[in-house]
């Protein structure tokens, strides 16, 4: 088999309308990391401002006899825990978008110089991507399928 001035891989060579599809792939790929890393700001801040926020209200309640009154150091473990749980939200959500701006830089660059590496890395990039989200989707449908066999468990119980 004769090469062409493309790059071969496993026997795949990548001609035109592939090169075509992986910079459009690179673009949107780009553009959805940058949003991802905006979103994950975001869930940071709503993390510190909701913990905060509850502790505020929480522990306005019990002087002003709402409720049940909450004590301040409760509204505040309530209000910190909060602020934990957006923290690990946005960082299950910071590693996906890393890895596909990393695929769409080096693709971007691959496809510039013609460089091997940085075409192999890019796909190894996305490769990690997708895992990361098919274990996180596992870990999810998992934890779904506890929470239904759970209800259905309590359901049968108060019967």
């Amino acid at each position: 088999m004769e090469q062409t001035e493309n790059s071969s891989l496993f026997g795949l060579s990548i001609d035109p309308n592939s090169k075509l599809h992986l910079a459009e792939a690179a673009r949107w790929g780009k553009f959805l990391a940058i949003v991802g890393f905006v979103m994950c700001g975001f869930i940071v801040l709503v993390g510190v401002f909701a913990g905060s926020i509850f502790t505020s209200l929480s522990s306005g309640y019990g002087t002003t006899g709402y409720g049940n009154g909450m004590s301040t150091g409760m509204a505040a473990g309530v209000g910190g825990a909060m602020l934990v749980v957006y923290l690990i939200i946005a960082l299950i959500y910071f590693f996906p978008c890393l890895f596909l701006f990393r695929f769409a830089t080096n693709a971007k660059i691959a496809l510039a110089t013609n460089d091997q590496d940085k075409l192999n890395a890019s796909f190894q990039n996305l490769k990690a991507m997708l895992r990361y989200m098919g274990i996180i989707m596992i870990i999810m449908l998992v934890i779904w399928g506890l929470l239904i066999l759970t209800f259905l468990a309590s359901a049968a119980a108060f019967r």
